[in-house]
């Protein structure tokens, strides 16, 4: 598997020097779900959206799975250094003054998958609904990387004990780690947005 494996859709920053981000979309989804909310939230960076090349049942992953929640480790392994290569690439590319990295559900993972792997890569992240269903080990490349993790209190998919597991893991890490929590379940709400809003703003 190399660097050059993921399709992907691409909005080259105007200027070099500008933030670097990348957007993970969800199971099902593909490289235009979050694009231009992207380009919405930094409209002078460069964007880069990757489609995930797992199938299952036909909706688009980042890496495989067994169950609902229950993880393909060997296969995360592998995935996760080829998207670290592939990110890794691209920042040499455009030469960024940041990455960020902002994924939903199965992209959350990959990308938190990818910062605990490989911590260099990116400076901020959003990981809306992620769920990480193994302990991590200690990694001290995190320090002083700025996270927000967004969830729902009632998300079926995500159960929110795990979802804080995963706050108070990085915040150990020495992370500045917000957490937005609504109402509903994994579907994305409009107050999530804003609490992304001001991420990006701030």
């Amino acid at each position: 598997m190399s660097a050059d494996n993921y399709q992907n859709r691409t909005h080259l920053a105007a200027m070099q020097g500008q933030p670097l981000l990348f957007v993970f979309h969800g199971t099902g989804g593909d490289e235009n779900q979050f694009f231009d909310f992207g380009r919405q939230l930094l409209p002078d960076a460069g964007i880069i959206s990757p489609r995930g090349n797992v199938s299952e049942h036909g909706a688009l992953r980042f890496f495989r799975r067994t169950g609902e929640g229950v993880y393909d480790m060997e296969d995360l392994g592998v995935r996760t250094d080829a998207m670290a290569d592939f990110i890794r690439a691209r920042k040499i590319e455009a030469r960024p003054s940041r990455t960020i990295g902002l994924g939903y559900s199965n992209g959350a993972n990959i990308l938190a998958s990818v910062m605990l792997k490989h911590p260099g890569l990116f400076n901020e992240a959003v990981l809306m609904h992620p769920l990480i269903p193994w302990q991590p080990d200690a990694q001290p490349g995190l320090a002083g990387k700025r996270v927000l993790i967004t969830a729902g209190q009632r998300d079926p998919i995500c159960p929110p004990s795990l979802t804080q597991d995963f706050a108070d893991y990085l915040i150990g890490q020495g992370v500045e780690t917000d957490l937005a929590w609504h109402t509903g379940g994994h579907e994305i709400q409009q107050s999530e947005i804003a609490a992304i809003q001001r991420f990006f703003g701030s």
